[in-house]
């Protein structure tokens, strides 16, 4: 545990990381900057994607980490400790190799990082294995032929050719207009609320089961086609959902909501995160599978992601300004209650909704609106890791719903909170 801070009720994400990271000692110096600490890129490149995954551990996830995971995180952290020593020491290796071929394009940790993680896995330390200054090598020739294939032209490219361009837009019409149209509307559903009152304690597995068996995610999509659902769940700009547009451009600032991007602006979301290299390959079959996907249910491709819409939908009952009243609704669910607690301590959401001047310095009236419908940015963001879980074929298991559910508004909390405080900055005032 680190020291001084075990009454927390939770410790600093980078504080941890970096207590852990002091104990693998020099062996990973080649990863650290001049402090001891890990360089930025190596959190970004190989602790956050390849060990950590936070996408897959929500509570990993955000600024701070929960009390309760701390041990969990600082060992997942040590048990790295020798592949990523032998990540260092391929990273010096390869780049020996890169000065001896004259390459000087390209930042070496933004390049060769995760290849090293992957000659750590795959040949274990470089020390100790004959003939590595020979993969060193072929790695840096791999690398920079490799440059010029970058995996979003290729997508560009894919679905922009002229002819290719006519065929999937084809596959897209005929996806649309083979929607289901057997959908019954639903409410709260069978055993939604049942589960989300043990999910955070005690997950009934077969619970989740008979939920994605039943369909209850499907069933429940129905509404999002009424007039302002989708809508007024952050999820498109429309009045109803739309089929997207192939697409020909992608800029991660300004993405639009989920369900109006581009097949091209959804993939561009995705790769721009840490992919697997081997999820990567594929160009069309990514492509014709997220036009099918866009048209099925929750324009999620399985039942547990959209089972898990549901829940969200349920669980985040209340997330706005209305959740701050004395006569508020009661909670639904335990897992509401829980949400709502952790929306409710924020200090300062109560200093956004409360502030009666709308033009008071340093609150973006953006940001002001984001905190009024906040369940708008929790709801996108809970299908954007649930869709970049299903490109990655990743499942989604009873146990870890409510890690997911929670580490989403954690995630959304953290963001809120660094974008006030540096607006209150600029201002000169503080948060």
């Amino acid at each position: 545990m680190v020291q001084g801070i075990t009454d927390s009720a939770a410790v600093p994400r980078g504080m941890l990381i970096a207590d852990a990271w002091a104990q693998l000692g020099d062996a990973v110096a080649p990863l650290s900057n001049p402090s001891g600490r890990p360089l930025a890129r190596t959190v970004k490149l190989i602790l956050d994607p390849l060990v950590l995954r936070p996408t897959l551990n929500p509570r990993f996830a955000g600024g701070v980490i929960g009390v309760e995971h701390v041990d969990e995180l600082r060992r997942t952290v040590l048990a790295a400790g020798p592949a990523l020593a032998a990540t260092a020491a391929w990273f010096q290796l390869v780049k020996r190799a890169r000065r001896r071929a004259g390459v000087t394009e390209g930042h070496p940790q933004d390049l060769y990082f995760q290849r090293c993680f992957e000659l750590a896995h795959t040949h274990g330390d470089p020390r100790d294995l004959p003939g590595a200054a020979g993969v060193a090598a072929e790695t840096v020739a791999d690398v920079h032929a490799e440059r010029g294939e970058v995996t979003v032209d290729r997508l560009r490219r894919f679905v922009t050719d002229p002819v290719r361009a006519i065929e999937l837009a084809g596959l897209l019409r005929v996806a649309w207009e083979d929607r289901s149209h057997e959908q019954r509307e639903q409410g709260a559903g069978p055993g939604l609320t049942e589960f989300l009152d043990g999910c955070a304690t005690r997950p009934d597995e077969r619970l989740w089961q008979s939920l994605a068996d039943n369909g209850i995610g499907t069933a429940a999509a129905a509404d999002l086609d009424r007039p302002g659902v989708a809508r007024d769940f952050g999820l498109t700009e429309r009045d109803r959902p739309a089929p997207p547009a192939l697409g020909d451009r992608a800029s991660k600032r300004q993405l639009p909501r989920p369900f109006d991007r581009s097949i091209m602006e959804r993939l561009f979301a995705a790769f721009t995160a840490v992919f697997q290299r081997e999820s990567m390959a594929d160009i069309p079959s990514l492509v014709v599978g997220e036009i099918h996907r866009s048209a099925a249910a929750w324009q999620l491709a399985s039942e547990a992601g959209r089972v898990t819409m549901v829940l969200g939908r349920e669980a985040s009952t209340g997330l706005d300004g209305t959740g701050l009243d004395s006569g508020a609704a009661l909670p639904s669910s335990d897992a509401n209650a829980r949400l709502l607690r952790r929306w409710q301590r924020e200090s300062y959401v109560h200093r956004v909704l409360r502030l009666p001047d709308p033009q008071a310095p340093g609150i973006p009236e953006d940001l002001r609106e984001e905190v009024r419908t906040v369940r708008r940015a929790y709801l996108r963001r809970l299908w954007a890791r649930l869709h970049g879980r299903e490109l990655r074929g990743e499942a989604t298991a009873a146990s870890g719903v409510w890690d997911l559910l929670d580490g989403v508004l954690r995630s959304v909390v953290m963001d809120q909170r660094d974008r006030l405080r540096r607006s209150l900055e600029r201002h000169g005032n503080r948060a």
